[in-house]
């Protein structure tokens, strides 16, 4: 039996602006879809309505796959794909299997030789260091620093040192009701020379991207980041 194909489908970083961040051709094949695997159910199926479905939403197969899930359940998650049902896989924000759980998915479907199809949307990773102005050649997105005051700091040193040394940009992000707290920090930590990026509501009409010298922004007023997903980059 002819295995289905796995598609990744991107979704919107925040609001319903789907025009303006997903070509339709991804929109298309969202539509047609039945089957899909989600990080959230609510967070889907909002998307899902919004782009019409041809079929209605509630008649829709929605699994889940979140930080939560066993690996022992996540190849459960195969089953119509293997047997021959093609599946969508979405995230809550952006494209799936970058910083997302469904990465684990992706992998069992190459192991089994299932066709995997990534489709073009927003990536707030990508997208922030396409505006930040630094080093796009060279750059490691790190995830989550430590929540740790101590550890963090340290960690931000460590970050600056690595950078430093080799010509690469750092990018990493924080629960949004901590950003504040990460901005502060990164003020006090990093040496004036380093250049510091902070890419906010990306895609979204409050969208906020700054880049300057950890000096130059000891000068201005800091933004409001609380609860606005944000990116932040280094580079030294």
């Amino acid at each position: 039996m002819k295995f289905g194909t796995l598609y990744l489908i991107p979704v919107t970083l925040g609001d319903d602006n789907i025009s303006k961040v997903l070509p339709v051709d991804v929109i298309n094949i969202a539509q047609q879809l039945d089957t899909f695997v989600v990080e959230s159910e609510k967070s889907a199926r909002h998307f899902l309505s919004t782009i019409k479905t041809i079929k209605p939403v509630r008649e829709l197969s929605l699994n889940l796959l979140n930080e939560h899930t066993e690996d022992k359940d996540v190849s459960a998650l195969l089953a119509p794909l293997l047997a021959g049902k093609d599946v969508g896989l979405m995230s809550d924000a952006g494209c799936p299997g970058v910083a997302d759980p469904g990465a684990r998915l992706v992998e069992l479907a190459h192991h089994k030789g299932i066709r995997v199809v990534p489709f073009v949307g927003p990536s707030s990773i990508l997208m922030s260091l396409m505006a930040s102005g630094l080093n796009g050649q060279q750059f490691a997105f790190l995830g989550y620093l430590p929540v740790d005051k101590t550890l963090r700091n340290q960690k931000l040193k460590e970050i600056e040192k690595r950078s430093l040394s080799h010509k690469e940009t750092q990018l990493f992000i924080e629960t949004p009701y901590r950003n504040q707290h990460m901005l502060e920090a990164i003020l006090s930590v990093c040496q004036p020379n380093t250049r510091l990026c902070v890419a906010c509501d990306i895609s979204l009409d409050t969208e906020m991207i700054v880049a300057k010298t950890i000096a130059s922004w000891k000068k201005t007023p800091l933004p409001d980041l609380h609860k606005r997903p944000t990116v932040f980059l280094l580079l030294a």
